[in-house]
């Protein structure tokens, strides 16, 4: 190489020698960071790390409603004054008085005038824009007024109204409509609607206690109207688990969607399952998932 540069090129044996050196240089630069990244050791996670995200995912829960608040009152709350009132018939000033911000007052109001009732103070802390340390301040000034029972009859000289009181029933939560689960005291449309939405997820209601598993029905509000339900003996609506592909699954709120793909992809490595206990070989479906969805699926 050095004679063919000499003849073309005129270089000298020490010309050449610094060309050498010279690429070498570059060489060593080129690949000094290939092998800094090979050498360089991993780093480790803190074992720590995930309690400490668990922790801050706590203290954000914690700390939901009092930053909501914070928010939403920020420069429009008024000075609170303390006071006896009717959660059914305070206008939005009055709840602005007793610290809320004009949109929690005004949700309230409008969850009044919708024919949402309050029919004891404990009733209050289902209203979701109440945070639970507000709640607790209200709750010893609501005074909830009787119902009246009728009208003066000098008032209605030419008519007689009477106020007929609902009378206690049993709704069939399976085959009832919305305006039949309206029916029960303590559940009002919003209710009503979530039931049906989750009912039609599911397949059917195989026991009362799902009831619980619907948003905002917690156990006080579930044993407040146990007794006014009940499940008639409708077929539910099953999967085969051998036959199912993703999208017949995916509705049930039993199972995530990473469940789904291994409950799928162990089928398709060992072929159909047989019954409950092959599904228990799918490492990732423990038995209470499977006890769920067990009167939902067939074979």
């Amino acid at each position: 190489m050095r004679i063919w540069l000499n003849k073309y090129f005129g270089f000298t044996k020490s010309e050449f020698n610094g060309l050498i050196f010279l690429l070498s240089i570059l060489f060593l630069l080129k690949i000094i960071p290939y092998i800094y990244v090979y050498f360089k050791p991993v780093e480790k996670d803190d074992p720590n790390l995930m309690a400490q995200i668990q922790k801050i995912e706590l203290t954000d829960d914690r700390n939901f409603y009092a930053v909501r608040d914070r928010i939403e009152h920020a420069g429009t709350v008024r000075a609170e004054k303390f006071f006896y009132f009717d959660p059914n018939t305070l206008n939005p000033e009055g709840w602005q008085s007793l610290g809320l911000s004009p949109k929690q007052a005004q949700s309230i109001v409008n969850y009044t005038k919708k024919g949402g009732k309050f029919y004891k103070p404990e009733d209050l802390q289902k209203m979701y824009t109440i945070s639970p340390e507000r709640y607790a301040k209200l709750l010893p000034f609501v005074q909830i007024a009787a119902q009246p029972s009728g009208y003066p009859q000098n008032k209605m000289p030419f008519e007689k109204k009477v106020l007929v009181k609902k009378t206690f029933q049993v709704v069939d939560i399976n085959t009832a409509d919305s305006a039949r689960l309206d029916e029960i005291k303590g559940i009002g449309g919003a209710f009503a609607t979530r039931i049906l939405k989750y009912r039609e997820r599911l397949g059917g209601f195989h026991h009362k206690e799902q009831l619980m598993e619907i948003y905002g029905l917690d156990s006080s509000k579930y044993n407040e109207i146990k007794d006014q339900v009940t499940i008639s003996s409708v077929a539910l609506k099953m999967v085969n688990i051998n036959t199912a592909v993703f999208n017949d699954l995916k509705g049930n709120p039993y199972l995530s969607y990473k469940q789904i793909n291994a409950i799928i992809q162990y089928r398709k490595q060992h072929g159909n399952y047989s019954g409950l206990s092959d599904l228990s070989k799918v490492l990732i479906l423990n038995q209470d998932i499977i006890n769920k969805i067990a009167p939902y699926i067939s074979f």
